[in-house]
């Protein structure tokens, strides 16, 4: 009773007692790095909550390590700008355990309603206390929230203006026809924001370049872009990894209303992996996009003649001499795959090249020509005839041999599990409230995510409540249409339950050699549209299975 008194009493005490609650300054890096100076092959961190200061934008920076573990059992690190927590790269046989990373300020900032305008286009905020200014609010991953549930309300919406009232108002302006759109004064929203006085770079934790890297038990309440990214790596583990929001009750600070979201963006996102990660036992839950993307890259051919390519690279051209290689046509078929001879630059994009992407079904980004700057001529092992608009990637490079096991996922704002790779298994996971597919296997034109899929199983797993298809299987072409089967090869989709989602269940689409069987259905969603892929196949009523064009 005394020490209460004494801290109700003495605002110096009370200032103490609250910097005490939020950590403790501790120069991470420095203890690191000071072990693997000592030769350090196990290095353990002081249990505690600590308070970190980046250096170049990152707060923790593993590099060029081999065989080494970081043990943070009952460590938290709290991130105090707005910028990267921890960069794993170029490194073999090495663990990172136990650590949990939060922000403070947070990489978001939260609000409700207070106002629409009559056409739908404007709407008035007022922040909550305890979370970033006005003045900090980044546009990025809008979302609007019920208050009751405190769940989605409606997809997210792009936001083309943003005004500053003051430090606790907004007024954001989303274009667009609004009128089937269901929020209301009242709802919750969150959107990015941003304190990095010194600089920011993406995602919470950034892998590169890496082999054998595992990273186990990793908590994540936080992050400005993505939770976990992997590019260039080689067999990475993830295992009992966990983000969610944080409960009031654990949170760092005190806040007028409980965090809403988790991350801005992904949960896991795997690019280019050579042998794909595996995600075991790890949950994802309430952020701001995908909870599993794992991918490669198209490059976009403009134009082939007997054995060579040309070529616009995607970023940077990441097929190498002796790479086998993915190749499918504008309309969606798939060629057999074929072996790269010889990688060339060949300069950069010509004006009717550039002219020509304009006119596709791309991100705009891509449209404009940028990130396909780069043009190369691929010499193959045997002849092709590809017309301009086809793709090709390196199909060793596109996370081939992954797992996706024991997971807890959803209440996300997109997809479950997104696969574009090959040779692995989707099994015992529990998805629920994604507001996309749960599962979706498929390439995509529009980013130029590379690839198709062979050799997958699908098993064990159990969806609910959520408003996409729920398992979704197809291979969308260049030109708008479905491909042909064969574009998927040899999919096993078996014992799935799936219950409180839309019809169908399952959708798949371009594959040969698929396998349904034991997956069952129950309390279909009463309010049910006919997805555009069924409509378009002329297929007018709904069934829990549809197939079009699969082989058997």
């Amino acid at each position: 009773m005394l020490l209460i008194t004494l801290v109700a009493c003495c605002p110096w005490m009370r200032a103490n007692a609250a910097e005490a609650e939020v950590g403790t300054p501790f120069d991470l890096q420095g203890y690191v790095d000071q072990a693997i100076a000592e030769g350090q092959s196990r290095i353990v961190i002081p249990p505690g909550r600590y308070r970190v200061t980046p250096r170049n934008h990152q707060h923790l920076v593993l590099h060029q390590l081999q065989d080494v573990e970081v043990i943070a059992d009952g460590v938290e690190m709290i991130c105090t700008e707005t910028t990267r927590a921890v960069t794993v790269s170029h490194c073999k046989n090495v663990t990172l355990r136990g650590l949990v990373i939060d922000y403070d300020p947070l990489p978001y900032t939260q609000g409700r309603i207070t106002a629409i305008s009559a056409d739908r286009q404007t709407y008035d905020i007022e922040l909550f206390e305890g979370y970033p200014p006005a003045e900090t609010v980044r546009n990025f991953k809008y979302e609007i929230f019920r208050a009751d549930t405190r769940t989605l309300r409606c997809e997210d919406h792009y936001v083309s203006e943003i005004e500053v009232i003051d430090a606790r108002h907004l007024r954001l302006t989303c274009p667009g026809n609004h009128d089937r759109n269901p929020e209301q004064v009242g709802d919750l929203i969150v959107i990015g924001s941003e304190n990095a006085p010194h600089g920011s770079i993406p995602h919470a934790v950034e892998c590169n370049g890496n082999v054998n890297v595992r990273l186990e038990q990793i908590a994540l309440y936080a992050s400005n872009c993505f939770g976990f990214l992997e590019y260039n790596c080689d067999g990475s583990v993830y295992s009992e990894c966990r983000i969610d929001r944080r409960s009031p009750n654990d949170d760092l600070k005190q806040r007028e209303s409980p965090r809403l979201r988790s991350l801005d963006a992904d949960a896991f996102h795997s690019k280019h992996a050579i042998r794909g990660p595996s995600y075991l036992n790890c949950s994802a839950r309430f952020m701001g996009d995908d909870c599993i993307n794992i991918c490669g890259d198209y490059h976009m051919i403009m134009n082939s003649s007997g054995e060579t390519l040309r070529v616009l690279a995607k970023g940077e051209m990441n097929i190498e001499p002796g790479d086998p290689v993915e190749l499918v046509l504008f309309d969606g078929v798939r060629l057999p795959d074929a072996k790269a001879i010889a990688v060339v630059a060949a300069g950069s994009i010509r004006d009717e090249e550039q002219q020509y992407l304009a006119q596709q079904n791309l991100h705009p980004r891509l449209q404009s020509g940028e990130g396909l700057e780069k043009a190369y001529t691929i010499t193959l092992d045997s002849q092709v005839d590809i017309d301009r608009g086809g793709v090709v990637c390196p199909a060793n490079r596109i996370g081939n041999g992954f797992a996706v096991k024991n997971c807890h996922f959803g209440f996300n704002r997109s997809r479950g599990i997104l696969i574009k790779a090959s040779n692995g298994e989707i099994s015992g996971n529990r998805m629920e409230g994604c507001w996309m597919s749960a599962i979706l296997v498929s390439p995509e034109y529009w980013w130029l995510e590379a690839g198709s899929s062979n050799n997958l199983v699908i098993r064990d797993n159990t969806i609910t409540d959520c408003q996409g298809i729920a398992v979704r299987i197809e291979a969308p072409a260049g030109n708008g249409s479905l491909a042909p089967a064969g574009a998927h090869r040899d999919i096993r989709v078996t014992n799935n339950h799936i219950a409180k989602c839309t019809m169908p269940g399952i959708l798949v689409t371009s594959t040969a050699d698929l396998q349904l069987e034991g997956n069952t259905f129950e309390d279909w969603q009463e309010t049910q549209d006919l997805p555009h892929q069924l409509r378009e196949a002329g297929i007018t009523q709904l069934k829990p299975i549809v197939k079009i064009q699969c082989e058997p």
